[in-house]
């Protein structure tokens, strides 16, 4: 049973992932039209049971359009003119992308400027609000 390790906790079995191979437009002349050099790798991760909930979701929101509504992703490498080049590539870019959903966001603390940034701010303010009153027409008193 060959596993594809992504993170230490974290292991695909590789009888998840589906290959097929299409032909892939590009350079290679006559050779391009003969043979099915592009990759294009399935996995199921919405029914695989190496992925928590919480990393399902992240990568639902990462990988966008390239997963189906049933969440199935679909990733295809067609830069190389070896097959086997594309087909690494194609599993490389998904452990990538199961790595990037893995990590877990940072939770945000909410901070609190500091004293003296609170007294600049409002000593900024006074001075601007001095500036606009200074530029602001004279009244005659007298004329009332």
């Amino acid at each position: 049973m060959n596993m594809l390790r992504v993170t230490p906790t974290i292991a695909i079995d590789e009888r998840e992932l589906s290959f097929s191979f299409v032909r892939a437009g590009g350079p290679g002349g006559q050779h391009v039209n003969k043979v099915a050099t592009a990759v294009q790798l399935r996995f199921d991760a919405a029914a695989s049971p190496a992925l928590p909930a919480p990393v399902l979701a992240r990568l639902r929101r990462l990988a966008g359009r390239r997963m189906t509504a049933d969440g199935v992703l679909v990733l295809t490498a067609r830069r190389s003119r070896s097959q086997e080049r594309n087909r690494a590539e194609v599993v490389e870019r998904l452990v990538e992308l199961l790595r990037l959903a893995a990590r877990a966001p940072r939770t945000r603390r909410p901070s609190k400027p500091s004293r003296a940034a609170e007294r600049r701010q409002l000593e900024a303010k006074q001075h601007r609000a001095s500036l606009k009153r200074s530029r602001r027409a004279v009244r005659d008193f007298d004329a009332r």
